[in-house]
C-alpha cells in the first residue's frame, strides 16, 4: 500500500521526481508529456461524449440513456486519473533506466469505447421510441 500512497504523492508534487536517478533526455520527457495531454484529450472526449448523449438524445429510453452517458463518463474519469499515473510512472522508470510500464488499461479502454459503440450502433438501426 505504501507505494501506491508513495506514487499517489507524486501525483502532485512531480518536482519529487526530479529527486530519483538521472534526468533522461528532455525529448523522452516532452513524448512522455504529449502521451500525457493525448490520454487528457481521450478523458475530455468520452466526458464530452457522455454529456451529449444524455443531453441529445431525449427520445432514447431514460435507462439506456443514462447507462450509456455513466459507461461514458466514468471511463473518461478513469482515463484521466489514469493518465497522470501513467505519466509519473514512465517518468520514474526513464530517470531510473528501467523498462517503461506496460499496462492492460489501452485495451481495456478500447473494449468499452468499443461495446459503447456496438450499442449505439444498435441503438440506431432499430430506432428508439419514447421513455
Amino acid at each position: 500500500m505504501s507505494g501506491f500512497v508513495e506514487s499517489l504523492r507524486l501525483w502532485f508534487s512531480p518536482e519529487r521526481v526530479r529527486e530519483e536517478g538521472d534526468t533522461p533526455d528532455y525529448r523522452f520527457s516532452l513524448a512522455n508529456e504529449r502521451t500525457f495531454l493525448a490520454w487528457i484529450r481521450t478523458a475530455l472526449a468520452l466526458v464530452g461524449g457522455g454529456f451529449a448523449v444524455d443531453q441529445f438524445l431525449p427520445d432514447l429510453r431514460w435507462g439506456m440513456r443514462v447507462a450509456l452517458a455513466l459507461v461514458l463518463l466514468a471511463t473518461g474519469a478513469l482515463c484521466s486519473l489514469r493518465a497522470v499515473n501513467h505519466w509519473v510512472r514512465c517518468e520514474r522508470a526513464m530517470r531510473r533506466g528501467e523498462d517503461l510500464p506496460v499496462s492492460r488499461f489501452p485495451a481495456l479502454l478500447s473494449l468499452a469505447v468499443g461495446l459503447v459503440a456496438l450499442v449505439m450502433v444498435a441503438v440506431v438501426l432499430v430506432g428508439w421510441n419514447g421513455r
